[in-house]
């Protein structure tokens, strides 16, 4: 091996380096925990409660062992997992006893992450490009002064009576309506509205699902 290559493979990063670097911000539609199994109760008393959790339509489960794992494609309102389309939970012995770990991926918890910072940038798009529509606009106007202040000479002719007029008592001509279009600022207030909500989203369903995710192992596993 040359020199060059040897210093190429030295540079190249490691699976294990990625995975690690992940892991920092995986967390955010990762969720993983655990709960200890009542005492007495077996791994496979364990696996036989929870496993009916995953007898769901466009779900499917392997169990192996001590661990299951579990895929689906359209999950359903009543599926008790529904917000999670992937996961593994496995039952492992720690120095407390049996303990069900789990892991659980949830694509909706990533999407409501993302859409905030998705909608935030819509909204600097359209301020950017109101804002140039502004300053041709404004371009525009200061080209066409010069016309604008011959159309105001123009109008005020308009409006002077002549002396026959203004002795018979006619009243004064009213003046031309001018037709001001409201320029409308540029306004990210919508896209806003939508990065806010979507955020409220995410931090709710972020601490809510892993808690009633728990609580639901936890009923499984004491279910009498």
């Amino acid at each position: 091996m040359s020199g060059a290559d040897a210093q190429n493979v030295w540079e190249q990063p490691s699976p294990s380096a990625f995975r690690m670097n992940l892991r920092y911000i995986d967390w955010i539609w990762h969720v993983r925990d655990s709960v200890p199994l009542p005492e007495g109760q077996s791994a496979e008393e364990a696996l036989d409660r929870i496993e009916p959790m995953l007898d769901q339509m466009d779900t499917t489960h392997e169990r192996i062992g001590h661990s299951i794992t579990f895929t689906r494609k359209a999950p359903v309102p009543q599926d008790p997992l529904s917000v999670f389309e992937d996961g593994e939970l496995s039952i492992v012995a720690t120095d407390q006893g049996r303990t069900l770990r789990y892991h659980l991926v949830s694509k909706a918890l990533l999407f409501c992450f993302l859409l905030p910072v998705l909608f935030i940038g819509f909204g600097q798009l359209m301020l950017a490009a109101g804002n140039y529509q502004m300053a041709q606009a404004e371009a525009k106007k200061k080209a066409d002064g010069a016309e604008k202040k011959d159309k105001k000479k123009d109008e005020a002719k308009v409006l002077e009576l002549n002396p026959i007029d203004k002795m018979l008592g006619a009243p004064a001509p009213e003046k031309p309506k001018k037709d001001k279009e409201k320029e409308r600022k540029p306004s990210a207030t919508a896209a806003y509205v939508f990065s806010a909500l979507f955020a409220i989203l995410y931090v709710v369903g972020r601490f809510l699902e892993p808690w009633l995710v728990r609580r639901r192992f936890r009923a499984r596993l004491e279910s009498a």
